[in-house]
């Protein structure tokens, strides 16, 4: 048999999608150098996905309040890295512990009270385990002598050449002194540990619990730590949060590190000859619930390999031949019309689909009062200027400053990629940056079309009689009850913060999922109290706003709503048979009143009739078995209403007709039906105008019926001046 000769090089060619532009290009390459290229590729690509995180965590008597928080945090950390960051890399260290154990102390002495729990390693259930244990210190716990250690870690470990992300997380309340160092000031100390974290590219993110403190020596104590943590801040990647609550514990630390990845890249056009370099990131976006897989269990236990997927298989069969199965080249979606089915290929369809060309216009300005917070929808945007153009930096930060001083926000209209059929309006809102080192910038969000908007109109209480309407003493009570209803009470920050604040729905679900991977059968667990606070009300804000209530309570008296009176048939069978003792609830005359009530079949009003047309006009009204019943209230009303006019002889039903036109007008503010109201009354006036019946005139002046204004029902296109002026305007003239 013929040897043939080994492959040396060869032509590759490929394509590459960046966004809405395809590369393709052609390589010619050895075989060994392609395998390289691939390899260090691949490589690459997995550094990027890799995480090594340092938990730096407090363990000294001043936190141990808040520890048994610290580990379920860190555990829940650990748990959410096992599924969704398994090659992640996790270490831990405590300081404030009475033993000392880090490689540092051995080498050059010193950092005292430090203890490496674990090495630097990639996550497993053991550690989840020791997190939910944490040791409790007995001695001071310098924040400094721990993030020396786990820098010296970080940077023995991985170097300069390490591709994946590099993290500390400081975990503590600075509230002990630190030491004072050796040779120059604290705040050298930092900022020599800064310039290493940012030659190394190490991030950091402190979480400081502080709850409400007092004394001189605490406060002197706090302020030089908060300086030297926003030193950090100023002069390296480090980020500071203060939290008061284990709520705000279990927010501040985000268990999932989503990287950002951006919608748009290209121009932000305000005219055909000035466009703007930008780049546009989601800024928010919602946490849903892990997609959860099928699970077979039909493989054998014995199979170690088994990967227990559902695979589902569709096959289409024709009506004809159910035998047959139809290939995908011989089918073809239809869609229902009637009866039919209407076929419509890929084809035709391409042909009509909407093709708008990416871009981002701006369609104009407006006031910023113009447009209300709840018109948003959905997440944010944010768009910054396109990174490394300084131009267009300076273009943006001119636009945001500019519009920030005039009160003003931009309408624009977007089309994220190409060929994406949806378009979306949104506003421009300028963000002003307060730091130097950040550049200004825009929030978008987006607005709701004609059709999105669901406008729920309720009538004023000026609608209503005056028996109804509450006097001031209850405003006054309603305004305090709205008023105590805030997050954020006088003096005091908001009690929620949104960044700060978990979502309990996932967090009681991880919970339990990390119960199930120990026992298969455990059961839901109960909501954590930490989170309790979340979903109940908060016992204090409801201490301190107790009187608001009380006194909303007392303004009101709660009457029996008689259509709801416990049933009679039950007060009887209570009773002793043939007794003619009067019971707890009422007497026999009572009670035989009620029965002869009840006994009456109750009659559902599906017509205005003549002996009660209000009455029977008002339980059509009120019905809501049918969406109907309000126009067919009304279209009746309107016919009793014309017929009394038509056969009144000498204006003896002009009475009874205004009668019912003031409960028509009555129902229709109600129902915020004023146009329908308004028809009929400029027909009623017309017909009196055409046979001169001026004697109904006066009747409805004495009633000072009118046409319903804008005042008294939003949808009426009528003004008060219009109103008040309207019958004198259609009064016939008296002719003498």
């Amino acid at each position: 048999m013929k040897n043939e000769p080994a492959l040396s090089s060869f032509t590759l060619t490929f394509a590459i999608n960046y966004g809405d532009v395809t590369i393709t290009a052609s390589v010619t390459a050895s075989v060994t150098s392609f395998i390289s290229f691939i390899t260090q590729s691949v490589y690459s690509l997995m550094a990027r996905t890799r995480e090594a995180l340092l938990l730096l965590l407090d363990v000294s008597p001043s936190m141990h309040s808040v520890l048994p928080d610290v580990e379920k945090l860190c555990s829940r950390l650990i748990q959410k890295k096992l599924i969704y960051g398994k090659n992640h890399e996790v270490g831990v260290i405590l300081f404030g512990t009475e033993e000392t154990e880090n490689e540092l102390t051995k080498e050059v002495g010193g950092y005292e009270h430090v203890k490496v729990l674990q090495d630097i390693k990639v996550v497993d259930g053991h550690l989840v385990q020791s997190l939910k244990h944490l040791p409790q210190g007995t001695c001071a716990g310098d924040f400094l002598d721990a993030i020396v250690v786990g820098v010296d870690m970080l940077i023995k470990k991985y170097g300069e050449t390490y591709k994946g992300k590099k993290h500390l997380c400081l975990i503590t309340d600075a509230l002990c002194p630190l030491k004072d160092p050796d040779v120059g000031t604290k705040e050298d100390q930092v900022s020599t540990i800064a310039r290493q974290m940012v030659a190394f590219g190490l991030r950091m993110k402190n979480i400081v619990v502080r709850a409400s403190l007092s004394g001189e020596p605490h406060m002197r104590v706090i302020i030089e730590n908060d300086n030297l943590l926003n030193i950090f801040s100023k002069k390296s990647s480090a980020k500071t949060l203060f939290v008061d609550s284990t709520t705000s514990l279990r927010g501040a630390l985000k268990t999932r590190d989503i990287s950002p990845v951006t919608i748009f890249r290209g121009d932000l056009e305000l005219s055909e000859k000035m466009k703007i370099k930008v780049w546009v990131y989601k800024k928010t976006g919602e946490e849903k619930f892990p997609t959860l897989k099928k699970y077979s269990d039909k493989a054998p236990s014995t199979d170690k390999f088994a990967t227990h997927e559902v695979k589902v298989d569709y096959e289409y069969k024709s009506v004809e031949d159910p035998s047959k199965v139809v290939p995908p080249e011989q089918r073809i979606k239809g869609y229902r019309y009637g009866p039919q089915v209407v076929p419509i290929s890929s084809a035709e369809w391409e042909a009509v689909k909407f093709k708008p060309e990416k871009s981002v216009k701006l369609l104009g300005f407006t006031d910023a009062s113009n447009i209300l917070r709840h018109y948003y929808m959905k997440d944010v945007n944010l768009f910054i200027a396109e990174p490394g153009n300084s131009r267009a930096t300076v273009a943006v930060s001119a636009l945001a400053r500019a519009m920030k001083e005039m009160n003003k926000v931009a309408i624009v209209r977007c089309v994220w990629r190409q060929g994406q059929q949806s378009v979306v309006v949104g506003v421009l809102t300028p963000n002003v940056s307060e730091k130097i080192n950040i550049p200004d910038s825009f929030y978008f969000n987006v607005l709701p079309f004609a059709e999105d908007v669901r406008e729920f109109q309720f009538p004023s209480f000026s609608n209503f009689p005056v028996s109804w309407q509450p006097n001031e003493q209850q405003q006054e009570a309603a305004d305090n009850l709205v008023k105590m209803l805030g997050l954020a009470p006088s003096g005091k920050g908001e009690i929620l913060q949104p960044e700060l604040t978990p979502n309990p729905a996932l967090e009681r679900f991880y919970h339990h999922l990390e119960l199930k991977s120990e026992h298969q059968d455990a059961a839901p667990p109960p909501l954590d109290n930490s989170l309790k606070k979340i979903t109940e009300p908060d016992p204090t804000l409801l201490a301190e706003s107790q009187s608001a209530i009380d006194a909303f309570c007392g303004q009101f008296v709660i009457k029996e709503n008689p259509k709801l009176k416990k049933s009679t048939r039950r007060f009887l069978r209570e009773k002793p048979s043939g007794s003619d003792e009067p019971n707890g609830d009422g007497s026999v005359s009572d009670a035989q009143a009620v029965i002869s009530m009840e006994s009456k079949p109750v009659v559902t009003v599906d017509k205005i009739g003549n002996l009660t047309p209000i009455q029977d006009f008002e339980a059509m009204m009120s019905r809501r078995d049918r969406p109907d019943w309000v126009d067919k209230a009304i279209e009746d009303m309107k016919n009793k209403i014309f017929g009394l006019l038509e056969n009144s002889d000498e204006g003896i039903n002009y009475p009874k007709a205004v009668e019912l036109l003031v409960a028509l007008r009555k129902g229709c503010i109600l129902e915020q039906e004023p146009k329908q109201f308004n028809d009929v009354l400029e027909k009623v006036c017309k017909i009196c105008r055409k046979r001169n019946f001026s004697t109904f005139f006066d009747f409805l002046m004495s009633k000072k019926l009118s046409l319903i204004s804008k005042s008294e029902a939003v949808d009426s296109d009528i003004t008060d001046d219009e109103a008040r002026s309207f019958i004198v305007k259609s009064q016939p003239k008296h002719e003498d």
